[in-house]
């Protein structure tokens, strides 16, 4: 089941002969769900066949442990005065770390 992206999501992918860059926006849809082995991820634009796409991305818990210290190690670099969008990470966060349980 997926849900309207409620932002923005910029995807791009460099290889050595082609680069490919694409946004997902409001009219796009995202599924974000934890597996045995990390977390599923998948933004997808519907529409015509020459406008339609989608990104499909799995990335273990490791990796994901991993990219949550080097967000908190660079929140020194974020706004203070953005209070929303801190907010907004910070509801996230308390969601997940009530639905992973006590330690």
């Amino acid at each position: 089941m997926s849900k309207p992206i409620p932002d923005k999501a910029e995807i791009a992918l460099e290889y050595p002969d082609k680069f490919y860059v694409g946004t997902f926006e409001h009219s796009s849809r995202f599924e974000a769900k934890l597996d045995g082995n990390g977390v599923a991820l998948v933004l997808q634009h519907p529409g015509a066949a020459d406008e339609r796409k989608s990104v499909h991305l799995h990335i273990n818990f490791g990796l994901l442990a991993g990219i949550l210290r080097e967000l908190a190690g660079s929140v020194t670099a974020f706004p203070k005065d953005d209070i929303a969008h801190r907010e907004q990470l910070a509801d996230a966060l308390d969601e997940l770390r009530q639905a992973l349980g006590p330690k």
